[in-house]
């Protein structure tokens, strides 16, 4: 591999930070960087004096590090707007981003006393339970957890991998209008699957964001739990949501 020339008057470890932004927001350099090894041999130098120049770019916010897996090129933040008649799936269009739900597994159960609680369910009652994953742009950007009352929902499955997200399938099952009734942010710790499907360290924490959405009539028809990577996805909250 052939060397890297570098501008002179400058630290070397400043002078390889200011190289590797230009490669970043020239969008030359994309998704996980190179080892240490790699880029030493590039610049020429010994692998402490890479590490600050990461080190200096994961303070400008151009790259995040994620321990036991490298470090990767920072993505532009993701948007979700908490509103009241909206969904993730609406904040991905407002940033002209493509939306799309990838399916896991689906199956019917006894709810949990909480959730019958959340559905306002008497308890005991039955409720379809979907796995599935948002994506934007093709890449994994959230993994979701929902459940929805039966019998009332039991061809939901069916519709619901036909369509592009759930607002498409509630219309799709005569809900034209639903809102959020109920809206919980926490920060977690993610489970294995969870880090893996987001590709992110288990010792990172996730966005942990339950909502139960209502139809017209103010019948709960849905209790997600929805987990975002914290350094991808922001959560936005204004007057009007609240």
């Amino acid at each position: 591999m052939s060397s890297t020339p570098l501008p002179v008057g400058s630290p070397l470890w400043l002078q390889i930070a200011t190289t590797l932004s230009q490669d970043i927001l020239a969008h030359q350099l994309t998704g996980r960087l190179p080892n240490e090894q790699a880029l030493a041999a590039r610049f020429t130098v010994n692998r402490h004096t890479i590490r600050q120049a990461v080190q200096h770019l994961k303070d400008r916010g151009l790259v995040r590090i994620e321990r036991g897996r490298g470090t990767f090129v920072q993505e532009d933040m993701i948007a979700y707007r908490l509103g009241r008649n909206s969904r993730f799936s609406h904040s991905l269009t407002v940033q002209h981003l493509v939306g799309s739900v990838a399916i896991q597994s689906h199956q019917a159960e006894t709810a949990s006393d909480a959730v019958c609680a959340l559905l306002q369910l008497p308890a005991g009652s039955s409720v379809l339970r979907v796995e599935s994953l948002d994506l934007a742009n093709g890449e994994v950007v959230s993994v979701c957890t929902q459940y929805f009352p039966l019998p009332r929902f039991t061809d939901f499955r069916t519709v619901y991998r036909n369509s592009s997200s759930t607002s498409d399938a509630f219309r799709q099952m005569g809900i034209a209008r639903f809102s959020r009734v109920l809206s919980r942010v926490s920060a977690r710790m993610p489970r294995l699957e969870v880090a893996q499907a987001l590709q992110m360290g288990r010792q990172q924490p996730v966005l942990y964001v339950e909502s139960v959405y209502a139809d017209e009539s103010g019948q709960p028809i849905e209790y997600g739990i929805t987990r975002f990577p914290g350094d991808r996805v922001q959560i936005e909250v204004t007057p009007d949501t609240l």
